[in-house]
């Protein structure tokens, strides 16, 4: 019996309100590793795409930033769980992606695993690093608390496929916004696999949305979208001229902008990108009459 066969190629898809569509343009590009070698064909996404992704994105919102604290966290470890249990895959792909040794690349891989682990604990505790009861001259009670800001469209690091990706989407949804997200061009194929990876994780559909393409061409919707409350510019660091034309389109509706800046993403990442995506609200509440003796509720 002849052991010859062909191998099976992987067709890769955008990822979208819990589906995988090909791209509404029909569109695909050659994605090639570090030396140039042909990987696969990648969905080059369309303005329609972009457009789509936002409508999925605000369509899971009430339900994602309806869910508990705890209810987010377990669904960011089991993301977590899933992803460790294809880290050869991933392995292979941020090898290819980055030009790195396989152990090297499988380093990247433990700490983006790790990096949901981290963000999933977090969930429930962001709100007492952002929130909390305020002093004021008055018998009242001041209690501030943080919210998720909306649909947030991130823009993918380039240069770290795997852990940087993972650095700007899982602050994003942890904290109860939903993300669209746009993989770095050049090496989308773990950002396209990683959407296998959340569409098997209990996380709902439309939560986190990606597309794959060009950021200039892509990008520049995104930020004009009035349905987009913030935007992440964490991969238009190298660019300067890309990202002052998604600042501008982004001041349309005053959306929040977390500008782009170098970034260690193997580094400790602080509590930053979550609070850059919480609005504050504040509520005021009478406590009732102060007398002498005390207070009087």
């Amino acid at each position: 019996m002849s052991t010859d066969r062909l191998s099976v190629l992987k067709t890769y898809k955008l990822y979208m309100g819990g589906k995988f569509p090909r791209s509404e343009s029909g569109r695909v590009y050659e994605v090639t590793d570090s030396k140039g070698n042909w990987l696969a064909n990648a969905p080059r996404s369309s303005r329609k795409d972009a457009r789509n992704a936002v409508v999925a994105a605000r369509k899971a919102f009430g339900g994602w930033s309806g869910a508990t604290a705890y209810n987010r966290g377990q669904v960011l470890y089991r993301v977590a769980e899933m992803l460790e249990g294809r880290r050869d895959q991933f392995t292979a792909e941020v090898a290819a992606a980055e030009g790195l040794s396989r152990a090297k690349a499988a380093a990247q891989v433990d700490a983006a695993v790790d990096r949901w682990v981290w963000y999933a604990g977090w969930s429930d505790k962001i709100a007492q690093v952002a929130g909390g009861a305020n002093p004021v001259a008055g018998p009242y009670f001041n209690l501030s608390t943080p919210e998720p800001t909306g649909v947030v469209a991130v823009i993918a690091p380039a240069g770290s496929s795997l852990l940087g990706l993972v650095s700007v989407v899982a602050p994003v949804i942890v904290t109860g916004n939903t993300a669209v997200v746009v993989a770095d061009e050049s090496a989308p194929l773990p950002a396209l696999s990683l959407a296998e990876v959340l569409a098997t994780s209990d996380v709902p559909g439309g939560v986190v949305n990606v597309l794959s393409g060009s950021a200039a061409e892509v990008g520049a919707p995104l930020a004009a979208h009035w349905d987009v409350n913030a935007v992440d510019l964490a991969g238009a660091a190298g660019d300067t001229g890309l990202a002052t034309e998604l600042e501008v389109a982004a001041a349309d509706n005053l959306k929040r902008v977390l500008r782009p800046a170098a970034t260690d993403w193997a580094a400790d990442p602080g509590t930053g990108r979550m609070l850059a995506f919480l609005e504050t609200k504040t509520v005021w509440h009478p406590t009732g009459g102060l007398g002498a003796a005390g207070s009087s509720y």
